[in-house]
């Protein structure tokens, strides 16, 4: 079974969104440590930094959300002149796909925020800010770096932590300018004044934002879309998704329609930048044409997966594809692909020093022989992708009486296997194409082949990998089997 048809068609375009984020950047400096001991000059716990690590924070994790996802973006913020500053602009330029253009402010400091971590658990965070409100020469260098790039994206995200670069003045100008190219505005919210976003499409604010911004209650369902309605109506905000935490989220939209949609993490250990991965999903999803119903809901995916790591995380496109399909129960792992998800994969995988391995057939009766070729491939590589064979390629390689099972139905059985960890339908007689765009390290086919003959040899032994000859189970076939189904019917 696939996943429903809108997240499908969201997922397989999402590299195609372009978003631009504006908004307050900093700097997130995570300290990893231990706690052995008290301090004898304080009742203070001694903290050991065993590692340290900087990353993208506020705005800037919004674009690393993105890029994540494999959606463009054009970054728009200001940092100081200062080293945090530039360790902002050296991250950002390491992002795929995010185009920074950042104001240098001489007489600000660039926001850092730093978190002690022993284990899983946040001890104390540190902060190192300027949080004045620009203006002048400042804010109109920032409303020129919108201007330019506004034109050539889909949606504008704005990632509002009060630290001064959103006033209301520049605000007012900037959904203006998006009002007037027919680009919706998201908004990650901060502070009670909500009529600064006037003209928005949609706001995300969490259970506590909106009880702040409203002063209603907001302990049950009816209360948050009461709250959420009152918003709408005082504010101009079109929409609205209010982020739950372990209660999920609530849609309510401008034509009355209200959504609870429920939460999916499996276990919470951080929640640092969750809000900038559901504003960057919804705005990603957006880009491409997704429903808001759908957006809130792949961005309600997303959430569960970053707060189920720790620090300042992103959610990947593979990572969104397999809790998209799980939650419909279609192939309990998500392990049926397109091409552009599974090229994703296998980088992610090839980042985690895995290697890759690859074989392909149609897979119309699954046998013992089949298993033991999967369990061979698997035992070769630390990940196996299997190509397979579309309805049509079977038809045109085995005649017009097979395959026995369609396509949809032969990658659920593959996917229930544990050896696998991919399956990409693909359209052709053979898997080059394929096998060209994945670049596996180890290419696996059975021993009635010989090296020379295997399709794409040539390509995996050129990169650097390996073929393998799996040993073949003798007596087993699909074309025997379906033979000796047919004569046993006649």
């Amino acid at each position: 079974m696939a996943i429903p048809d809108g997240f499908s068609k969201i997922l397989q375009r999402v590299g195609d969104a372009r978003v631009m984020c504006l908004g307050d950047v900093m700097l997130d400096h995570f300290l990893y440590g231990e706690v052995t001991r008290i301090s004898p000059e304080a009742p203070v716990p001694v903290f050991r930094i065993v590692r340290d690590t900087l990353m993208l924070g506020g705005a800037g994790n919004v674009a690393r959300n993105l890029s994540a996802l494999t959606a463009g973006s054009v970054f728009v913020a200001c940092v100081g002149d200062d080293a945090a500053g530039r360790e902002v602009a050296r991250l950002l330029a390491a992002e795929v796909g995010v185009e920074p253009r950042l104001e240098i402010l001489g007489d600000r400091r660039t926001t850092e925020k730093s978190r002690f971590v022993a284990g899983v658990q946040q001890l104390l965070r540190a902060d190192r800010e300027d949080v004045a409100e620009i203006s002048g020469g400042a804010a109109e260098a920032v409303l020129a770096a919108v201007r330019a790039g506004l034109a050539e994206c889909r949606v504008l995200a704005l990632s509002d932590y009060g630290k001064g670069l959103l006033t209301p003045a520049l605000l007012a100008e900037v959904l203006a300018l998006a009002a007037a190219a027919g680009v919706p505005a998201i908004v990650d919210p901060k502070g009670r004044d909500y009529a600064r976003y006037r003209g928005a499409f949609l706001a995300t604010p969490n259970r506590a934002e909106l009880a702040e911004a409203t002063g209603m209650p907001v302990s049950g369902d009816a209360e948050i879309v009461s709250a959420a309605r009152h918003l709408i109506e005082s504010c101009g905000i079109a929409n609205v998704l209010v982020t739950r935490s372990q209660d999920g989220m609530t849609l309510v939209e401008a034509s009355g329609a209200v959504h609870h949609i429920p939460a999916r993490a499996r276990e919470v250990f951080d929640v640092s930048g969750a809000g900038d991965t559901v504003v960057a999903t919804v705005a990603a999803a957006l880009a491409v044409g997704g429903s808001l119903r759908d957006a809130a809901t792949l961005a309600n995916f997303a959430g569960g997966i970053v707060v189920g790591k720790v620090g300042t995380a992103t959610a990947s496109l593979a990572e969104l594809y397999a809790a998209a399909d799980a939650a419909d129960g279609g192939g309990e792992t998500g392990k049926r692909m397109t091409l552009d998800l599974a090229r994703a994969t296998v980088a992610a995988w090839r980042d985690q020093g895995l290697a890759v391995g690859f074989t392909n057939g149609c897979f119309d009766l699954l046998h013992p022989g089949h298993v033991s070729l999967l369990r061979q491939a698997r035992a070769a590589c630390d990940r196996l992708v299997v190509g397979l064979n579309s309805d049509d390629s079977v038809r045109r390689l085995k005649g017009p009486t097979r395959p026995v099972q369609d396509e949809h139905a032969r990658a659920a059985v593959l996917g229930a296997l544990a050896d696998v960890d991919a399956v990409v339908i693909f359209d052709d007689d053979t898997p080059i194409a394929l096998i060209r765009a994945l670049l596996p390290e180890v290419l696996v086919k059975g021993a009635d082949y010989t090296v020379e003959t295997v399709v794409g040899a040539d390509v995996v032994q050129a990169a650097g990998g390996r073929v393998v000859l799996a040993r073949l189970e003798d007596g087993f076939s699909t074309t025997r089997t379906v033979a000796r189904m047919t004569a046993r019917r006649e």
